[in-house]
């Protein structure tokens, strides 16, 4: 396995990644992992996101994890539809690769990232599956206690929100969490496969949303209830050994359509 630093490019900004490589000799399907919207400042001694890289990297995909504008290293400010061009950024990173599988693009999300993975597949034909871990339906019935203006500071204080004059309008800020959720697009992700992933002891997003995604998506689609699961399922083994299966089963099975 080859892990090397990335810089990914979108809309002028700098993204810093990592891109884990099984392999040079052939090309496999691959997989970008998208993280969440950060709760509190980073912590530079977290490396979850890499540990869950480097284990599907092992089991043969081509992983990239990067910061989303506004978080870990990469500039900008934080701003969800901002991440959508963050995320095609990095699908367009990937399908330029040799060693990737140009039929076998995979996503694989938690929260926010998953809200965004769903936009993004809606979106973008290469993406050939999604996964989502504790995904929101929507943001809106999550925040009803805090005004967007109180949302801003907050993301200031972890500093996710950099510049004073960010951003431009408050409005156009909050319209693009209404514009990316989730459940206004996983209708359009079929025939591409998609798996729901959920904590039934999620204390940020209630199972609900889970449902709520799961019924208004169209076949082929799977829902995982992991029994006493929290909001951070990539630390549940458990679930993340069944996504890990279920990504290989597909891949094996859209490999074998492609013959």
């Amino acid at each position: 396995m080859e892990t090397r630093q990335v810089r990914l490019k979108a809309d002028g900004l700098e993204l810093a990644g990592e891109l884990h490589v099984p392999s040079r000799d052939k090309v496999h399907p691959a997989l970008c992992i998208c993280h969440g919207i950060p709760a509190a400042a980073p912590d530079p001694t977290d490396r979850g996101y890499t540990v869950v890289a480097q284990r599907f990297c092992l089991a043969g995909f081509v992983t990239l994890i990067f910061n989303f504008r506004g978080t870990g290293k990469s500039q900008g400010n934080l701003d969800i539809l901002g991440w959508t061009g963050d995320l095609r950024a990095a699908l367009d990173f990937l399908y330029e690769r040799d060693e990737v599988d140009k039929t076998q693009l995979c996503l694989l999300g938690f929260s926010g990232g998953a809200a965004v993975s769903i936009y993004a597949a809606a979106h973008d034909a290469r993406v050939s599956s999604v996964v989502t871990c504790a995904c929101p339906a929507d943001f809106l019935s999550l925040h009803q206690s805090e005004t967007p203006a109180d949302t801003i500071q907050r993301f200031r204080q972890i500093g996710a929100i950099r510049d004073k004059d960010f951003p431009p309008s408050i409005e156009e800020w909050q319209r693009g969490f209404e514009t990316v959720s989730p459940i206004k697009w996983i209708d359009r992700i079929s025939p591409r496969p998609l798996l729901l992933v959920h904590g039934d002891a999620d204390e940020l997003i209630p199972l609900e949303h889970a449902h709520r995604l799961y019924h208004k998506a169209k076949e082929p689609k799977e829902l995982k209830i992991v029994h006493g699961a929290r909001h951070k399922v990539r630390l549940e083994k458990a679930a993340m050994d069944f996504v890990l299966d279920w990504l290989k089963a597909g891949c094996q099975k859209r490999a074998e359509n492609f013959r």
